[in-house]
């Protein structure tokens, strides 16, 4: 056994806890070509992974750690997991990872790249009225439509991580003037203007696309309102790519049927999935997407790359890439 940062070297013993459809054979062979020298064990169902997860010293549960799971690993000294996002969808962190001796890792930025690109679809189809072409072609109809053009118009970003530098990069690439919002306010060259979270009203009053990144905690859950819906132009477009109880929904559902702003793309919902009973899914002015902006073939051998790379430090004892920071819940 190793202790990691705090006794490099030894044959740490891994536990990979797979509960996704899909084949997990590459993922193993992956695992044990970075690092031969480990014991790495595989589970598929409660019952293997609770068999097994007594003495392990580090769990991968896919797709998230299992709160019984880690009350039953003693020796466990991390825990990983292949999603971007840390915390529940309330917002909360699991308890049991709260532990301060227990190193918590996610696969964050493992799906910058395809929800990115997801983003600028979503606002293409908006800004060209994708829906009405598309009804169009149904009706055999040949219309004289006229569009705005992206060049020149000005992106709103609430959140600048992985995925909101990747939407900044490609929005960029289509004459956009880029604006964000983030916590700590520190600016990058991606962006043309990074803004503290005070000045969100700013923001939202001067974008014509208003994109949503951020991660889901206690601090961001509802924390866009009326107040901030109505600060939009009622010509702006609200897009949401990372977690949907960012909104308040039954205000958001508001300002798209009222006209507060003119429309919505929506990737994720406070309630995934979305149920069928939405009124969401009937509104003409929102585009609906199934949570399927990371879906690429690439997300998953990113999450495997990451863990492959931290393990490498934790053996050498070196400090891990994507270690959560548990008081704010990413």
């Amino acid at each position: 056994m190793t202790l990691g940062p705090f006794n490099p070297g030894g044959e740490p013993s891994i536990l990979l806890y797979w509960q996704w459809p899909r084949p997990v054979e590459p993922q193993i062979e992956r695992i044990r070509a970075a690092q031969p020298q480990i014991e790495l064990r595989v589970a598929f169902t409660a019952e293997e992974a609770q068999s097994q997860v007594g003495d392990v010293e580090i769990l991968v549960a896919v797709p998230g750690p299992n709160p019984t799971l880690v009350r039953q690993g003693k020796n466990l000294r991390w825990v990983h997991s292949p999603s971007a996002g840390a915390t529940s969808r309330d917002g909360t962190m699991q308890p049991e990872l709260l532990d301060p001796n227990l190193i918590y890792t996610t696969s964050k930025g493992n799906g910058a790249i395809p929800i990115a690109e997801h983003t600028l679809m979503l606002i293409l189809m908006l800004a060209r009225r994708a829906a009405e072409l598309l009804q169009w072609q149904r009706d055999h109809h040949w219309g004289s439509p006229a569009f705005p053009e992206l060049h020149g118009q000005t992106l709103g970003l609430i959140g600048l991580g992985n995925i909101g530098l990747e939407v900044a990069r490609r929005a960029r690439g289509f004459g956009m003037r880029t604006l964000a919002v983030r916590r700590t306010g520190e600016t990058s060259a991606a962006v043309d203007e990074v803004w503290p979270l005070a000045r969100l009203h700013d923001l939202l009053a001067e974008a014509d696309f208003v994109v949503v990144t951020l991660p889901i905690t206690t601090a961001t859950q509802g924390m866009l309102g009326e107040a901030e819906f109505r600060a939009m132009k009622p010509t702006a477009f609200y897009v949401c790519v990372s977690r949907g109880a960012v909104a308040q929904e039954a205000v958001l559902l508001r300002a798209l049927q009222e006209g507060w702003i003119a429309g919505a793309g929506l990737d994720t919902h406070a309630q995934t999935p979305l149920p069928a009973d939405s009124p969401f899914w009937d509104l003409d002015n929102v585009i609906v997407t199934p949570h399927s902006g990371a879906s690429s073939e690439h997300t998953q051998d990113r999450s495997i790359a990451i863990f492959c790379e931290n393990l490498g430090r934790y053996i050498r004892g070196e400090p891990l890439h994507n270690v959560v920071d548990k008081e704010h819940g990413y």
